[in-house]
This record gives C-alpha cells, structure tokens and sequence, in this order.
C-alpha cells in the first residue's frame, strides 16, 4: 500500500559548527594545517607537489614526532593532505617555461610552494565552507585507503605515463565500491543503534557483511578465507581512514597473526569472547555526516532529520511516512519550530489539507496528521473543529479533542466510525509495525462493535477489501477471522475489485 520507501532510515546528524570543530580536530587535518602555517619558499617539493626526502625530518620534528621513518609517512601523509586541500599550492616547474629552460640539475627543477586559499578557509570561513574543506580531505584519504601496495612502482608505468593496473591484479573501480559498500553497511548499522553510534562493530561482522551470502547457512571454508583476506584489507583501510576522523578504529590484534600462524590451519570466525581482537570500528558523528554527504553526491536517498523542516505540509507528511517513531517525532517537532507558536492554526490546517486523499498513502499521511497535532498543542483546536464535517478528517478530529478533553465533541456517525477503524487499520499495516501490536488493535477494532463486519464491507474506503482480508489473517477467533474474510469478499463484490 505504501509508497516507495527511502533507501536508508534519517540520521540524526551534529549541528555543522560541531561537525566543523570535529573536523578542525582530525589528526591528519590537523597536521596538515600546521604544516601549510610551517612552509615556506625554502621549502624544497618534488616536480609532483610531495615534500623532498630531505625535508621530511623536520617536517615530523615540526609536527612533534620523531624524525624517523615513522615520522617522516606522518609527515609526508600531512603533507598530501595540505596540498589535495588546497591549503598549500605547489607550482610545477614544467608548467614554467622560463624555470624549465634554466634547470640545469635537479633541485631547480624542483617545485616551489605557497599558501593556498584553503588555510584562509580553516581560519576565517563558514562552518559549510570548513566541512567541504574537509569532504575535499576525505575523498584524497578514500583514495589512497583503496590504492594498491607495490614494492617498484616505476615498473609498473607504461610508456604513455599511465598505470598498468593489470599487472597489479587491482580493480580501482572494484576496490572503491568494496570500501563504499563497507562504509554504507557500518553507516546502516550505525542508525540500526538509534543514530547513537555508541556501539563499535565488530572487523569480522562488517567483511562478512560484503561477502557471505544472505541465504547461507554455515560459511564454506572459501568463503571464511575471503572474509578473512577482507578483514586484513579493511584493517590496513581503517586504519588510514581513522586519522581523518571518520572513524574510532581498535586495530587487529597483531599477535593473532602469530597465533593463527602457530595453528592447525582449520579456518573460521572468531568466537565471541576474543572478537575485539579481530577489529573494532564505528563512526563518529563526522563520520556520519562524511559517508551521508558521500551516499548523497552518488545519488543514494539518505535522510537527514530536518530535511523536511523547511518544507510542505505534504511533503512532511510523506516524507516522514516510513521514519522511526522517534526521527518523526523529531521531524515534526522541527517543523513546527520552525513556523512558531503564532502560526500554530495555519501549521495544522496545512497539515490536515495534507493528510486528505484516496491515494495508497493517504491512510499513513492521515495517522502521521493526528501524531502531528498531538505535538502542535490547544492553538491547534479551531483548525481541527473546522473539519469536524469532514468525511476524511472527521473520525481523527473527534479523537484528537477528546484526548485533550475538549469540550463539545460531537458524536461520530455509524459510517465515520467504520471508516475510521478502516483508515487506521490500513495506515497501520502500511507502517510495516509490530505484529502483535496490530494484531491487538484489529482485535479492539472489531471488538468495540458488535457485528463489526457485518458493516464493515460496506465502507466506501479504497482499503476495505484489503483491510478486511488482513484482519482475517490477523485475529486470533476463528470464527472473527473468518467472518472478516467474508466480508473481504463482499466488499470485493461491491466494489468489483
């Protein structure tokens, strides 16, 4: 009955000067910055833009880390940032003609560096601007997690310049959308834990999640070794994602590689007691707002509570149609919010012009309406009393003022009542709700009237047939639940459905 459903349930996302601060707070971002204020024109680039072998020592020194070779892929990491960011623009000596033509060895053909505009972004811009800054961030950090690893890179370039990838038996396409797929399975998990985030997932549950088959019983021995080989590859992935702040990462245990390879070789998944050992991951509210923005430019329908704010009454309504309980509320609230107390009797006349309609959705949109008014107050009471009379709003109008203990309600008819319980029925089982919750409301339904589907089946409502044979596989009286498929065969005649 109900109309398409989004593709992702809506997060509940920071306010951006939050996710800003988060993001000006990322490790990898962070070093970059100070690297960028640190630069300067002595500071010695490669013709592709990386910091010089040479420089990479105090360029760790700089950041407080040691003058290593540790020290020196932290630096050079930062660096890469910086310049991918535009917090740093390097200039290539062959896009010089003149400092082309004087080179005469090698460090003058070296390139030279500049701030770039995107330092004077992290200082002085919008919380938008800093976030795209940081996207720009995530999506060179996405890059290299999903590069391949060789030992002799100038091995593999072909006389064109171009990368020979099959001599790296690399998919770059195949390896984003593995990497994607993982993100989008952990951003779905996240919001399965209430959109807290609080509850870090399992390496092994997240691989097997891109591999294991959803129809499979017990995993064949091939295919724990592929979840295996997947668990390593996201290990060394999360770990590069991590320090752009997407992510709270517990690597693998390296001991267990130890371990594993002291064992019998039989293979498996790890048992509940040491699975921390194998990985543990979840995102951090950046890091739903990054993989959200990156879902959004590939074109995934992925919510957000408040998108719907600034809207329509209708477009709420049908937004909001297949959302958590707890995200609708919130979306209405907002919404409401944003029209302001002083508009409290044209936001609920909007809502009820809304709720009308004979379309499959309109039962749904109906019980959205009623939640809806119970959050917009006793402002609300004249536009609700103004569709007393009317055959769509009425039954739901009646129920919202004797809730609030309104005075004067007037008595439903007969016909109001059955289309009312017909309307409720068919919202619900458009909701997809708890089984037993609706097995209850079918059986309070037609228990509150005596021979409840000897008029039922008259109801001219779009639902009736399909709301009568459902309650005849829901109630639980044999006698009930066949009486209600009775009907469902009258109403079909009727109509000639």
């Amino acid at each position: 009955m109900s109309a398409e459903r989004p593709t992702l349930p809506p997060v509940r996302l920071h306010s951006e000067a939050e996710l800003a601060r988060a993001a000006l707070a990322a490790p990898l971002l962070a070093r970059a910055v100070r690297l960028a204020r640190w630069a300067g024109p002595g500071t010695r680039v490669g013709a592709g833009g990386e910091l010089v072998e040479a420089q990479l020592p105090a360029a760790a020194e700089h950041l407080g880390l040691s003058p290593d070779e540790d020290g020196a892929a932290y630096a050079s990491e930062a660096w890469r940032l910086a310049v991918d960011t535009g917090l740093l623009d390097v200039t290539d000596p062959e896009d010089d003609d003149e400092a082309a033509e004087g080179a005469e060895d090698a460090a003058e053909t070296e390139g030279t560096v500049t701030v770039g505009e995107g330092l004077a972004v992290l200082t002085g811009g919008s919380p938008q601007d800093i976030l795209a800054l940081w996207l720009d961030g995530l999506e060179a950090v996405h890059a290299d997690a999903t590069a391949p690893v060789f030992d002799d890179f100038a091995d593999l370039v072909q006389e064109d310049g171009s990368i020979d990838f099959d001599a790296l038996d690399w998919d770059p396409e195949a390896e984003a959308e593995f990497l994607d797929g993982v993100l989008g399975n952990l951003y779905l998990l996240t919001l399965a834990e209430n959109g807290a985030g609080d509850t870090p997932v399992p390496l092994p549950a997240l691989a097997a999640s891109m591999i294991v088959p959803d129809d499979m019983g017990e995993p064949t021995d091939d295919i724990l070794e592929q979840v295996s080989e997947a668990m390593m590859r996201l290990d060394d992935q999360f770990r590069l994602l991590e320090p752009i702040g997407i992510v709270e990462y517990r690597p693998v245990d390296e001991a267990l590689l130890v371990e594993e390879g002291e064992g019998d070789g039989s293979a498996g998944l790890p048992d509940e007691d040491d699975v921390t050992r194998y990985g543990m991951v979840k995102l951090t509210p950046l890091g739903l707002y990054g993989i959200r923005s990156r879902m959004l430019e590939a074109g995934v329908d992925a919510p957000a509570v408040g998108d719907l704010a600034d809207k329509g009454a209708d477009a709420l309504l049908d937004g909001i149609a297949h959302y958590p309980e707890a995200a609708a509320r919130s979306e209405v609230e907002l919404w409401l919010a944003r029209r302001g107390t002083g508009d409290a009797v044209a936001a609920a006349a909007d809502l009820l012009a809304a709720a009308r309609g004979t379309d499959e959705g309109a039962p749904l949109r109906r019980l959205h309406c009623q939640q809806a008014l119970a959050l917009a107050g006793p402002e609300a009471e004249p536009a609700v009393r103004a569709v007393l009379d009317d055959p769509e709003l009425g039954g739901l109008a009646r129920v919202w003022l004797a809730e609030r203990g309104a005075a004067d309600v007037p008595v439903p008819p007969e016909a109001m009542v059955f289309w009312l319980a017909i309307d409720t029925i068919a919202a619900q089982l458009d909701a997809d709700g708890d089984l037993d919750e609706l097995q209850g409301l079918v059986e309070g339904l037609a228990g509150q009237h005596s021979g409840f589907f000897d008029g039922a089946w008259r109801v001219d409502h779009p639902a009736t047939a399909d709301v009568l044979e459902a309650m005849g596989r829901l109630h639980s009286d044999k006698k009930s639940a066949k009486d209600a498929r009775k009907a469902a065969f009258k109403a079909r005649s009727r109509t000639g459905a």
